[in-house]
């Protein structure tokens, strides 16, 4: 026997729907403030990582005008060492 279906059964569906559909939204909006808080600190790391390969090739510069720099003072001292011994 088929059942009967009155306008409260689909009044009570409806409404669970309803309630259902405003959960998931709830739940949606707090993924989406996580996924900002999430892209937020990727661009901060990303700023970080960024701004210490420019520090390395900073340093590694200094190292190589360094390094020459050294190389010329090594030369010079040869130089006037030569020029001293008879």
């Amino acid at each position: 026997m088929p059942e009967i279906i009155t306008l409260e059964f689909l009044s009570a569906q409806q409404q669970r729907v309803l309630d259902e559909l405003g959960a998931v939204r709830v739940e949606m909006a707090a993924q989406r403030t996580e996924f900002v808080t999430i892209r937020d600190d990727i661009t901060v790391l990303t700023a970080i990582v960024m701004r210490q390969e420019n520090t390395l090739k900073a340093i590694l510069e200094q190292l190589r005008t360094m390094t020459t720099q050294q190389h010329r003072f090594g030369e010079r001292v040869r130089r006037l060492e030569d020029e001293r011994t008879p």
